[in-house]
């Protein structure tokens, strides 16, 4: 079961590389929760996600399931025309370490993903179907003894959840994590509570790569010195398409010379 997992870890760090091919549509939802659960109050957003230059870029295009008003529209236009105009000019040098952080980034959600493996004991508990598509259903509970090799890692005996994992492509296509225990981090203090919940599912894109679908958390969060945070959230992801990497990318002031 732990060599399945290396192997699903492997396939997730190639799906995380080659997202960055494409172009999407990313639809936020967040529900501020009363102390019962009940929802106080809703936001909504909408991103369109590009590419430029090697770097994936948020831009907000709806709030709340209406188009930006113009002066913030022109704000989203000049946010990205800033990206474009700093890597246009960015030189050998600024590129280079700026891809070998990034690789450096890469390579740690690498160990990271393959060190899920190691931390838990699997159990399969049967077959369903996600998608349409025949998955094995897995469960994780915390491995006893063991010892993180990352600092990242240290949180994952905090966790425990099911997979389900798609028997023809190898690849995770939902999860479901819950929080064993009070977790702390960061400079602020912030404290993940117990019971928080986090759901993932993923779609097959072109014959070639698993994507994110749709993603749920139910989060309780406390902050140092600030009242908890309850917040229910949802992410749906829509319209993938292809980035050519021959296309050229040009800015608004290009595209005006160009008329």
């Amino acid at each position: 079961m732990q060599q399945l997992f290396r192997v699903v870890a492997d396939k997730d760090t190639e799906n995380n590389k080659r997202l960055r091919d494409y172009t999407y549509i990313e639809r936020e939802t967040q529900d501020k929760l009363d102390g019962k659960g009940q929802t106080k109050s809703t936001e909504v957003k909408t991103y369109e996600i590009l590419e430029i230059y090697g770097e994936q870029v948020q831009r907000l295009i709806e709030k709340d399931g209406k188009p930006l008003p113009e002066k913030d529209a022109a704000k989203e236009e000049e946010k990205i025309q800033k990206i474009i105009d700093k890597r246009k000019n960015e030189s050998e040098g600024d590129r280079r370490k700026r891809e070998e952080k990034e690789e450096m980034g890469r390579e740690d959600g690498r160990k990271f993903v393959r060190e899920v493996a190691d931390a838990y004991n699997f159990k399969l508990v049967g077959s369903e179907q996600v998608g349409g598509r025949e998955a094995w259903v897995i469960d994780g509970e915390p491995r006893p003894g063991y010892q993180p090799q990352m600092k990242e890692a240290k949180f994952l005996p905090k966790f425990h959840g099911r997979v389900w994992i798609d028997k023809g492509d190898l690849q995770l296509a939902r999860m479901d994590v819950e929080c064993l225990d009070t977790i702390s981090w960061g400079v602020f203090l912030a404290r993940f509570h117990k019971g928080s919940r986090f759901m993932l599912e993923q779609t097959r894109v072109n014959e070639e790569v698993w994507l994110p679908f749709h993603v749920t958390a139910k989060i309780d969060v406390r902050l140092a010195l600030l009242k908890n945070f309850n917040a229910g959230i949802e992410q749906t992801y829509r319209d993938y398409k292809k980035f050519r990497t021959s296309a050229k990318i040009v800015g608004m002031g290009e595209v005006k010379e160009q008329k």
